[in-house]
């Protein structure tokens, strides 16, 4: 029987599952459009089921199942009941009023995640943000939500910090441009208090971070900000999350994969020396 991972909550969940059911299908030789016709769907949704991109239902598992020619109880059961765990909210359900579905996507891959590596130019990266700081930036690219709903997002993202400090914290490796430690969001003091605790932050022995200065001009990455994500888990692939104003690109193709990894190693090549990081801040902090 599979040990699936139940850590990531029904995304991570979600994907394992599709990735089996496509395994299965390809094995058996059968095409998205006659297993889509089985499950009285289109070929079309039985490739979002088998990317991970919609919910199950148990029924169309076992009908595909027995499409494919698993007929045996014991390895019909795990994969059922995966169907029946990927329907499980994560923590996040909860704060479904205020998040979009397509970042509930991210969370989910996130919290799975057992090493994080990104590129900032505007913010500094939510999973270091402080509260202020984050409550500066949710009323800038919110200014006409309530404070109630303010406050419900500055709790998602405090939320997600509370991995660092638990078992089987992830890796967070960081890469920020200068501008974005030079940008006051939030006044001289919510800033002064974000960088101190950049500071803490990067003395934690699963963060590294990074920072690119003005001088080194100009950067791998031109073209804005991103996430790779890595799982220990072998039956997950490295996704690369680029994050826009209403929607967001999960890339898994090993082919965009290379590319991006290739950019954040240059980036981290570009950037100044992580073990010279806390001394910048200092004297960001002493400018102030």
């Amino acid at each position: 029987m599979i040990d699936y991972p139940r850590r990531g909550g029904p995304t991570v969940l979600r994907i394992l599952l599709g990735s089996q059911l496509r395994r299965l299908r390809e094995a058996s030789g059968i095409s998205t459009e006659q297993a889509g016709y089985e499950i009285r769907g289109s070929h079309s949704k039985i490739s979002r089921m088998e990317l991970g991109r919609v919910g199950f239902k148990e029924r169309d598992v076992a009908d595909l199942l027995t499409l494919y020619g698993v007929h045996d109880a014991a390895e019909r059961a795990p994969l059922l009941e995966l169907a029946r765990e990927a329907n499980t909210p994560g923590w996040w359900h909860r704060y479904g009023d205020v998040l979009p579905a397509w970042f509930e996507t991210y969370l989910g891959l996130e919290e799975a995640a057992s090493l994080l590596r990104c590129y900032e130019v505007q913010f500094v990266p939510g999973l270091l943000q402080t509260e202020d700081y984050a409550r500066a930036v949710v009323r800038l690219g919110h200014p006409d939500a309530t404070d109630e709903e303010v406050e419900r997002r500055v709790r998602v993202r405090t939320t997600r910090h509370e991995r660092f400090t638990a078992p089987g914290a992830p890796t967070l490796w960081a890469v920020l441009d200068e501008g974005v430690l030079r940008r006051p969001l939030g006044g001289r003091e919510v800033m002064r208090g974000q960088i101190e605790h950049l500071i803490e932050m990067a003395e934690l022995p699963n963060v590294t971070l990074q920072v690119v200065p003005f001088g080194a001009g100009g950067q791998a990455a031109a073209g804005g900000p991103f996430t790779i994500l890595r799982f220990a888990e072998p039956g997950l692939s490295d996704v690369v999350y680029l994050e826009q104003l209403t929607s967001a690109l999960y890339l898994d193709k090993p082919t965009d994969i290379d590319t991006y990894m290739r950019t954040m190693n240059n980036l981290c090549i570009t950037a100044a020396r992580p073990d010279l990081t806390v001394r910048l801040l200092r004297e960001i902090l002493q400018e102030g």
